[in-house]
């Protein structure tokens, strides 16, 4: 099974891919800011997604080591590329949050380079520091401090879903590590504690949450998504009322081509293609930590737990949110929202995935074959 996980893994991203494509074109024409052009958000996307694949090969190819030594470097990018997002006519302020960066035509979003970023740092300390991992300061404090400093930036733009991913992502990667339970158990209550103060500081974040209390109470103004969405599963029913035939995305829905793509799938192809897709992204987990456990080394180990990590909890919120089980955060679904920033960020990670899986199995089995040849070849 291991042996194959790779390609099973390819598979089912390569399937999340063309149900995401096939989605948007359905959903994204109907988009207030399509600006009346059909194709708008395809075309995109399509530009995204080949950037992707370019850099999920480039990634695969090259050992990922380098990123161990060079992690510095792109957590110093992340941090400044953060502060970008408060620079006037650089951040773009929209919905009340400061995510974007503007480059003319384009912009992306910092904060998918602070989680790679931050991941790479992680792994990096841990495979640095691995006899100190039970430490409080060397195993806990000092890792949990140089994160923070992307954190902070990150809750400064008030996007609070993406610093608890972070966070949540963090811990994961630090329990993998070794590091004491309990003080992640800790500081995750008190990380909770901070956000939700936070949220309740902040009246659109005020509104989410109460919202997802009394959703009925809502339904006009902050539970409005949420609400539709669940229309949305109730009109499609287990077969769906056909691709391209469903209501919501008319305007009922708001970014039903991002956000809310996945309540889209199951009111067009019904409960089995929605099924298929959480099917794709357990498959998408499985060979991912499969790839990670197998990994030759420490950092391998820990940039692939925090790599599937960043996807497996995007992909719960997100459709923990479309089903009404979450508050509403504002992340996409990977591999199939609109969003350029994230699917390159998503596809970097699986390229980094594809290259610990090849030095971990390909790369010893030609060092086998190497030995046999050495003991083979006549001593003269």
């Amino acid at each position: 099974m291991h042996r194959k996980s790779a390609y099973i893994l390819f598979l089912a991203v390569l399937g999340m891919l063309v149900i995401g494509i096939v989605m948007l074109f359905s959903t994204s024409a109907f988009a207030r800011d399509s600006h009346g052009n059909v194709y708008f958000f395809i075309r995109r996307q399509a530009i995204w997604l080949g950037v992707g694949l370019a850099l999920c090969t480039i990634t695969a190819l090259i050992d990922y080591h380098f990123w161990q030594r060079t992690w510095w470097l792109w957590f110093g990018l992340a941090f400044i590329a953060l502060a970008l997002c408060f620079v006037p006519h650089l951040g773009m302020r929209i919905n009340g949050s400061r995510r974007w960066v503007g480059l003319g035509q384009f912009g992306f979003q910092p904060s998918e380079i602070a989680k790679i970023a931050a991941v790479f740092f992680l792994g990096a300390w841990f495979s640095r520091y691995e006899k100190a991992t039970k430490s409080l300061l060397y195993g806990f404090v000092l890792p949990l401090v140089v994160t923070s400093l992307l954190l902070a930036l990150i809750v400064s733009e008030v996007d609070l879903g993406t610093a608890v991913l972070l966070g949540a992502t963090a811990f994961v990667m630090m329990f993998v590590a070794g590091v004491n339970p309990i003080w992640l158990s800790l500081v995750s209550l008190t990380g909770l504690g901070g956000i939700l103060f936070l949220a309740t500081q902040i009246s659109e974040r005020m509104g989410r949450l109460a919202a997802f209390l009394d959703p009925e109470r809502f339904k006009q103004d902050a539970g409005l998504q949420q609400m539709q969405a669940l229309i949305a599963w109730g009109s499609g029913g287990m077969e769906g009322l056909g691709l391209g035939n469903g209501r919501q995305k008319m305007l009922y829905l708001p970014y039903a081509h991002t956000d809310f793509i996945f309540p889209i799938i199951g009111e067009e192809l019904g409960l089995r293609a929605s099924l298929l897709v959480v099917f794709l992204f357990v498959v998408i987990i499985v060979c991912g930590m499969m790839i990670a456990l197998h990994a030759k080394d420490r950092f391998g180990l820990l940039v692939g737990c925090g790599i599937v990590s960043l996807v497996a909890l995007q992909a719960a919120v997100n459709i923990g949110v479309a089903t009404s089980l979450l508050p509403n955060k504002g992340l996409p679904l990977p591999f199939i929202s609109y969003g350029g920033s994230n699917l390159v960020a998503c596809l970097f990670g699986i390229g980094l995935l594809l290259n610990i899986y090849r030095q971990g199995v390909l790369e010893p089995v030609h060092r086998r074959a190497a030995s046999m040849q050495v003991r083979m070849t006549p001593r003269i």
